[in-house]
């Protein structure tokens, strides 16, 4: 099956909403086995949406719409889907009422135009909406699906999810199963020439992504069923974590604070951070990770010599190191391990010139009571990412950095 998403709103278009929905089905699809090829935006303009809807339904077998259905003269779906069908819209009575009660129960007179939300064509079928006025379309005509789905991501996810998923997951066909690896420290080039033996792969196929985090490794399976892609996936997973091993630091979900979070704990370890150059991210980071307080004791943030200096930096060591060094990022991760009582202290440091912009190499300092280390990133870029990194590194091989 083949399978298209249409986004429509001109709200989209002028760029004050960003199109979650989109990205929301299409990573709902593939579990149903349901290959998305394309994804098309449009704003409130009748011709142009007819175009999209008809170009849609030439090539595609499952049409899936967001928006446009609400009761003003600019949501158009439904009378533009009465078009492309050639299908009159008639008001349905059992939707009117529905629509008529639940305005009763907001206590509010329902004005006429949405009586609009109350009408169908032939073709189409409603799908109840529990969390709005609106009901979706399903549409089936000549073999294809056309599905109309409300544009507030809340009332989407929740038509999705309760009506529109398990009846597809009763015709579905195959499944398609994805795994995400997440890894550091290499390029992305460099990451493709390492897998290089999967990217002809007809299943799993691999693809490679640049991402804040670092680069991205994502193998799909598509099978007749769960068991058989799952089995395909983990063939492939042994190839990339050969390949790959410990620059590879999670995996779908994960996240390098959640991952590094996760070890501090299993440790009974405790975490302290001081940080310039970056204005206190990493700390924002490491607080809003649920259940830190049983890790984190807090961050520092000095931006300046002065509050260097009154957090136990020696001030003629500051002069003499200068921000953008290693021994200023080992001073001032030994510092936030002392002063905050913490297992373990990390930093994070660099240089700026007059505009605020990067003047060299930054670093990252981390102090255990044992090692005292310092790590350079020659660019602002990803120093938060690196930070995290060199820490998860250090929780899991502490003998390595003697």
């Amino acid at each position: 099956m083949k399978a298209e998403i249409i986004s429509i709103g001109s709200e989209i278009l002028l760029g004050e909403i960003t199109d979650t929905n989109a990205s929301y089905l299409a990573g709902q699809l593939p579990a149903l086995g349901i290959d998305l090829y394309w994804i098309s935006q449009v704003g409130d303009n009748p011709g142009r949406l007819l175009e999209v809807l008809r170009r849609a339904w030439e090539r595609s077998d499952l049409i899936i719409t967001g928006g446009g259905l609400g009761p003003t003269d600019d949501d158009i779906t439904r009378e533009t889907i009465a078009r492309l069908m050639k299908e009159n819209m008639k008001v349905d009575p059992a939707l009117e009422s529905a629509l008529r009660t639940r305005f009763q129960q907001y206590g509010l007179d329902m004005p006429l135009s949405n009586l609009k939300q109350a009408a169908l064509i032939p073709s189409a079928r409603p799908i109840p909406n529990s969390q709005g006025t609106a009901p979706g379309w399903w549409v089936e005509k000549d073999g294809r699906i056309l599905l109309a789905m409300p544009g507030p991501s809340r009332e989407m996810r929740e038509m999705w999810q309760k009506e529109v998923k398990p009846r597809l997951q009763q015709s579905a066909t195959a499944v398609i199963v994805s795994r995400t690896f997440k890894t550091f420290g290499l390029s992305e080039a460099k990451v493709g020439e390492m897998v290089s033996s999967l990217s002809s792969s007809a299943s799993p196929t691999l693809g490679i992504y640049a991402k804040a985090d670092g680069i991205h490794l994502r193998l799909t399976a598509k099978a007749a069923n769960q068991q058989e892609a799952e089995e395909i996936i983990a063939v492939g997973e042994v190839t990339v974590r050969t390949a790959l091993d410990e620059y590879i630091w999670g995996t779908d979900s994960d996240t390098l604070e959640s991952i590094t979070g996760q070890l501090l704990s299993e440790k009974g370890l405790t975490l302290a951070v001081m940080e310039d150059y970056t204005g206190g991210q990493l700390t924002n980071i490491l607080g809003n990770v649920p259940g830190s307080e049983a890790f984190f004791t807090g961050g520092l943030v000095a931006a300046s010599n002065r509050a260097k200096a009154a957090f136990g930096i020696d001030i003629q060591a500051v002069s003499a190191c200068g921000n953008g060094s290693p021994e200023m990022a080992e001073l001032m991760a030994q510092s936030a391990r002392t002063l905050l009582k913490a297992d373990i202290g990390l930093s994070v440091t660099g240089a700026k010139d007059t505009e605020g912009t990067d003047a060299g190499a930054a670093y990252i300092g981390l102090a255990d009571g044992k090692h005292n280390i310092a790590f350079s990133r020659p660019r602002r870029r990803h120093i938060i990412t690196a930070a995290l990194f060199e820490l998860r590194n250090l929780l899991i091989s502490p003998d390595k950095h003697q």
